[in-house]
């Protein structure tokens, strides 16, 4: 069974705006890489009952985590990382396993390294609400509970005139304050305020680690 409901992105479309490509397959978000290009947009819908599913779990049973591991050990950090959160088993839960496997794959072959810094976070509150860049190279961000990353065109310092939301789901890439000789195209994103909402958000982060080595041990898988 394949998460994926949907594609809103004719398949040989890559549509752009400020900066932002939309873009109907995962291999596409190799489009970080152009000139032109700040972030990345793969448009997808999961299935219906993936999200009836981790919208009916309680909080305390989303799967939290935060390590630097290589690419090819994601899986099985993931199925001990669920099991140890009391996430329940069954088909949703492997689907949400080989999806976070699937993207950290695809994401360390764009970004060419064999590891990764994952983080899951379950947010309840204001995390990172004002527009900003990442002091990574790039970063993958994809929202599979709750309102999706907010993003914009910041010109002169001021926060964006015009706000859109990442959907549910659709992993982002962005590019961050350390990519490599790259015109300023000023886009800024933020997470979504929903502080006294009752909403709670299950995000993954994905970050490129060049020197697993130089990370914080405690958090580092080999």
């Amino acid at each position: 069974m394949t998460f994926i409901h949907a594609t809103s992105v004719p398949a040989t479309d890559a549509l752009a705006e400020h900066g932002v490509h939309r873009v109907a397959t995962p291999e596409a978000l190799s489009l970080i890489r152009r000139a032109d290009c700040a972030g990345a947009i793969w448009e997808r819908q999961p299935l219906p009952s993936f999200n009836r599913w981790i919208d009916d779990l309680a909080p305390d049973h989303l799967p939290k985590a935060r390590m630097v591991l290589p690419v090819v050990r994601v899986s099985e950090a993931l199925q001990e990382i669920t099991g140890a959160c009391g996430t329940p088993k069954g088909p949703a839960r492997d689907l949400l396993v080989d999806d976070i496997s699937a993207l950290a794959a695809i994401f360390a072959e764009i970004m060419r390294v064999d590891y990764l810094r994952l983080r899951l976070d379950v947010v309840r509150g204001n995390a990172c609400r004002k527009f900003h860049i990442d002091a990574v190279t790039a970063r993958l961000v994809c929202t599979y509970r709750g309102t999706g990353t907010q993003y914009g065109i910041a010109n002169e310092g001021r926060d964006p005139d015009r706000i859109s939301t990442v959907p549910r789901g659709a992993p982002i890439m962005l590019r961050g304050t350390r990519w490599p000789v790259t015109p300023e195209l000023n886009l800024r994103h933020r997470s979504p305020p929903i502080e006294g909402s009752g909403e709670t958000r299950l995000v993954l982060v994905l970050d490129p680690i060049i020197d697993p080595d130089e990370e914080t041990v405690s958090h580092t898988l080999h």
